[in-house]
């Protein structure tokens, strides 16, 4: 049986430990959704990143985990790094689950195949933003036209078929700028219904808004499907080089 004093001490002791984890919860929350300034930090390994390696996430009424590729959704922001790490099957639910909770502060649900959903969204988007470009003139299918374009400085992203030849790339690039970054998250047969025809392998893109934001989602992409991503002057196995 507990005397009075005991009984208030626990108490008094129980409600300090309770004040310092709801303050340390209400800071990593804070952490979690802050969106001022270049660096964002990862719900699940609380590193913090340049934006443009993560993805962001709000949840919708029903407390449901939703991607915001275009980072435009309202709500409050959770970002997640663009990393195969922290989505492995094995061991993401249970740990998502957690992380989300805790930068939302009540419970989440997370859809079960997060990954795929990731990947699948982010090859739409690149679809998209390859649509955009062409539409615009600001992007051209061919080896030949290719080709001319990189001679004459106009370009600011190479985009490669991830089923392309690895000669015919060498021999386009021969004459590529080495600060060029380049990229191959999409199929020959992808690429081609963009361009309207069965298959297109040499894509270019202008230097400007649209060739930086494929590079980004192009990047993201490759860090979902666990690839490397190195600057080097020939196409790597993430599909992404270029200078860093």
């Amino acid at each position: 049986m507990l005397t009075g004093l005991k009984a208030r001490r626990i108490k008094l002791r129980w409600r300090r430990w309770a004040t310092i984890d709801g303050e340390r919860e209400g800071r990593e929350g804070a952490e979690a959704s802050d969106e001022s300034g270049p660096l964002r930090q990862c719900v699940v390994t609380r590193k913090r990143l340049p934006k443009e390696r993560m993805i962001r996430f709000v949840l919708d009424p029903s407390r449901t985990l939703v991607p915001d590729l275009v980072e435009r959704l309202p709500g409050r922001g959770m970002w997640l790094s663009a990393s195969r790490d922290v989505l492995e099957p094995s061991t993401a639910k249970a740990g998502l689950q957690r992380a989300f909770a805790r930068a939302a502060r009540g419970p989440v649900s997370v859809p079960r195949d997060l990954r795929d959903v990731l990947e699948a969204a982010l090859v739409g988007r690149i679809s998209e933003l390859v649509g955009l470009a062409r539409r615009a003139g600001q992007a051209v299918a061919g080896f030949d036209v290719a080709r001319e374009w990189l001679r004459n400085g106009r370009v600011g992203l190479v985009l490669e078929a991830s089923d392309g030849s690895k000669a015919e790339q060498a021999r386009l690039l021969s004459g590529r700028a080495a600060a060029t970054p380049m990229i191959a998250p999409l199929s020959s047969a992808a690429l081609g219904r963009i361009f309207g025809r069965d298959h297109a392998v040499h894509v270019v893109v202008a230097s400007g808004r649209l060739a930086e934001q494929l590079r980004i989602e192009a990047t993201r992409l490759a860090g979902l499907r666990g690839q490397r991503q190195e600057a080097t002057g020939s196409i790597d196995e993430a599909g992404v080089t270029g200078k860093a």
